[in-house]
């Protein structure tokens, strides 16, 4: 470990010496790796005047307040240099360049600076984004080594019940030791678009990661991502959302997380993969749920996805269902998300209300259906809401 450390500050060094400042490298978590010392007085001179920098040397962390300040101006997204300003009401006195760390397009730290006038021309910052790269492979090789739980992880959420999966929960939960009977919720992204999944050590809370084969009734057929992340409370599932907030943001547009009941010990895995796929395609299926959701708030969802892929649509709503007629399609999923209210129904698609029973006989003749009818208002609602799955 002390030869890691030691190459750690080398490359720091490096960049230091780039820059023509001091750096700091943290992690993922803000947690202090290396400090790069540079011969100038001022740069430690000015250290007493920034409170943010301050502590994250002497404490080697920062508080999740100044972590959140710094995150929101996307460098867990970013791949070049990211100029912050200076916010004195947050402690941070003076303004800071970011130099992401990333390996296979996944973000594993952070290179910071003081960002003074005139600081660093492009040239310099092109140079340092280099030496930057060269820290995520070394990051990467670290949380890669002794830590990869990629094949018992897999096997303990897809093996089939009975020997085969006994196996594989007792290899996942010798190898994750006393945290194997923690509290846990499981996070599942769709679609994956790398072709291996981030180290566990590079996601926050994470005790296991892994990528998954496409769900039979999954978005585009795409692999899916899946992490264990570990939780104090049942009832805080904020680590899962932050974890699954954060690949989602990895995997870029287009994508959606789920996120399963919390469950302590590895039991039930596989039901906990069923919630928080089921969760993520109710949020690529329905906008408002997502781009994060959790199995719990996914309503009428929880019954739709268990259902088995459809060979086909209903026969009464075929018809209804091509593009000829989305706008009347869209109207009746409104009106029946509206229990059926008229008025509401009106509203919410900006039409007079005779309009919209105008619209409504046409899907009755459309579909042989009686709105009237609870069960054939029942079959319509189950069917508009099938498809977008």
């Amino acid at each position: 470990m002390a030869s890691v450390k030691s190459d750690y500050q080398d490359l720091v060094d490096e960049i230091s010496a780039l820059l023509g400042g001091a750096v700091t490298l943290e992690n993922r978590d803000f947690g202090l790796i290396a400090f790069g010392a540079h011969d100038s007085e001022s740069d430690f001179g000015e250290l007493t005047l920034d409170p943010v920098r301050t502590r994250s040397i002497l404490t080697r962390k920062s508080t999740p307040a100044v972590r959140s300040w710094f995150e929101g101006f996307g460098i867990t997204r970013a791949t070049g240099p990211v100029r912050i300003p200076a916010a004195p009401d947050a402690g941070v006195l003076r303004g800071r360049i970011c130099l992401p760390v990333r390996h296979r397009g996944v973000a594993l730290g952070y290179v910071w600076l003081l960002d003074d006038e005139p600081g660093p021309g492009e040239e310099k910052l092109a140079a340092a984004m280099e030496v930057a790269a060269r820290i995520g492979v070394l990051l990467a090789d670290e949380a890669q080594a002794g830590s990869d739980l990629t094949r018992e992880f897999r096997a303990a959420l897809t093996s089939e019940r009975g020997p085969q999966h006994d196996a594989a929960t007792a290899a996942l939960t010798a190898a994750l030791g006393p945290d194997a009977e923690g509290l846990h919720a499981l996070v599942c992204v769709a679609p994956w678009p790398a072709a291996d999944a981030p180290s566990a050590r590079t996601v926050a809370g994470a005790a296991a990661v892994c990528t998954l084969a496409p769900e039979p009734a999954g978005p585009g057929g795409g692999q899916w991502l899946a992490a264990l992340v570990r939780l104090r409370s049942a009832d805080a599932l904020a680590p899962a959302r932050t974890a699954a907030e954060r690949l989602r943001g990895d995997a870029g547009p287009g994508t959606a997380a789920g996120v399963a009941l919390a469950r302590r010990g590895l039991a039930d895995l596989a039901l906990s993969r069923r919630e928080a796929t089921a969760a993520a395609r109710a949020a690529l299926a329905e906008p408002r749920l997502g781009p994060v959701a959790q199995w719990s708030g996914i309503g009428p969802y929880r019954m739709l996805t268990a259902l088995p892929p459809a060979h086909g649509q209903d026969p009464a709503v075929r018809t209804l269902l091509t593009a000829p007629h989305a706008e009347l399609a869209h109207t009746a999923e409104v009106f029946l998300d509206c229990a059926g209210q008229a008025g509401r129904a009106a509203a919410a698609l900006g039409i007079h209300r005779q309009t919209l029973y105008y619209r409504l006989s046409r899907v009755e003749h459309l579909t042989g259906l009686d709105l009237d009818r609870g069960e054939d208002r029942l079959l319509l609602h189950m069917a508009l809401k099938a498809a977008r799955l």
